[in-house]
């Protein structure tokens, strides 16, 4: 481990696999926590009565219900409208619909066993399903990228690094769904490249009311299959009607549980379209149509707007490099699909950062573009991780010492 600072590399040296996996999950936990912990201290006042004590919040409605935490906490105690709200204008607004059920509701339960309260919950339980993420990223990338852990052997452990570092990652300890929509997406991905189809429902299954991100995975099941046909008729694999059936069964699994939800908005208020009425509310004038949020580059400063196109091009670039073509199949359709995805439907807003948190493979091909046994080749991962800890630093300070004005965030 030749690529790690010596201090930790004495730490995680003769650790078992998931030890070291979960010690540098915590080692990131307690960068982030100091962080925010700063930030928290800089909080100044926020709208009237939005605080229950005057000054900065109490730290755990901090991490609760910051932002979208507060929208999660609405789902777990008074769950969703059963009509659409709309304003005086004929427009539906903002409301609980556009934010999935088995977060909070998995929060709510642990409420009502223990007693305890969501800003405690919340944060513990995004908390605990982010190292159950790092242990499955760790074996993924192992038996997902066998290449590029030929070539750099600590590269598990250091992508577990590199989401825990990642500018966006304090929602991995927040009342946010990234934590769980990491693991879901890892254990699915994994499961795929084991050829445990029918296992890899389950995760498929609970990621369609987690996030929206199940029909990227659709993606991934489909050009796993097509490669192990191709290889079938190559005759380098076997590909048995059995794993036939259960892929086209996976891949149906992926369809409709990215589906969904929408569906169930739909059919509970009696407006088939609800779910992308009510996502429209926070895209006035943009439209939820393909595409529709990269009209927000027209009214961006220029520079923003250039370094943005830029910067997806550059990630794009990564995507056709030699070192994502050392990734195995399923983790470079994932990162591929899901980046695809996001710019087709997503808006480009502050939160497409956090969204890019599940795109994990792209922090394994950075790790990769530089490789051997040079001086500049063993410093590269360190200067990955330290950029990355400078970034989070700056988007703690930017998002998380804001006050969000839009909704009574500590009202009781």
């Amino acid at each position: 481990m030749t690529d790690l600072a010596p201090r930790v590399r004495r730490a995680l040296l003769g650790r078992p696999w998931w030890a070291q996996a979960l010690l540098v999950y915590l080692l990131t936990r307690a960068f982030t926590t100091a962080v925010l912990i700063v930030a928290w201290e800089q909080q100044g006042y926020g709208p009237p009565h939005s605080w229950r004590e005057d000054g900065q919040p109490p730290f755990g409605l901090y991490l609760g219900r910051w932002w979208d935490g507060w929208w999660y906490h609405q789902v777990a105690t008074t769950g969703y409208p059963h009509t659409l709200p709309f304003d005086d204008r004929g427009r539906v607004e903002k409301n609980t619909w556009a934010f999935f059920p088995l977060y909070p509701t998995l929060v709510r339960a642990l409420m009502t066993v223990t007693g305890g309260s969501w800003d405690l919950l919340a944060p513990l339980l995004s908390l605990a399903f982010g190292a159950a993420a790092a242990v499955v990223v760790h074996r993924l990338v192992s038996e997902g990228a066998p290449r590029v852990t030929a070539l750099r052997p600590t590269v598990p452990v250091l992508t577990v690094a590199m989401i825990g570092l990642y500018p966006a990652a304090a929602v991995l300890q927040a009342g946010y769904t990234e934590s769980l929509a990491l693991l879901l997406i890892a254990a699915s991905l994994l499961l795929v490249v084991r050829r445990q189809y029918l296992w890899a429902a389950l995760p498929v299954t609970a990621l369609g009311f987690t996030r929206a991100v199940a029909l990227p995975m659709a993606v991934v099941v489909l050009v796993h299959g097509w490669l192990r046909w191709r290889a079938h008729r190559a005759g380098r694999d076997h590909l048995s009607t059995r794993d036939l059936v259960r892929m086209g069964a996976l891949l149906a699994v992926a369809g409709i549980s990215g589906l969904a939800w929408p569906a169930i908005c739909g059919w509970v208020t009696g407006i088939p379209d609800a779910y992308l009425l009510t996502q429209q509310a926070w895209r006035v004038g943009r439209g939820t149509g393909l595409f529709a949020g990269w009209a927000r580059l027209g009214i961006l400063p220029v520079p923003l707007a250039v370094g943005i196109v830029l910067l997806v091009l550059g990630m794009f670039a990564l995507l056709a490099s030699r070192s994502a073509r050392r990734l195995g199949a399923e983790l470079h359709t994932w990162a591929a699909a899901y980046l695809v995805y996001l710019l087709t439907v997503g808006d480009i807003i502050f939160s497409q950062v956090r969204f890019l948190l599940l795109a994990f493979p792209f922090g394994v091909i950075a790790l990769g573009l530089v490789t051997g046994d040079r001086p500049r080749a063993r410093r590269w991962p360190a200067v990955l991780l330290t950029a990355s800890a400078a970034l989070q630093v700056v988007w703690i300070w930017v998002v998380w010492k804001y006050t969000p004005h839009e909704f009574p965030i500590g009202a009781p």
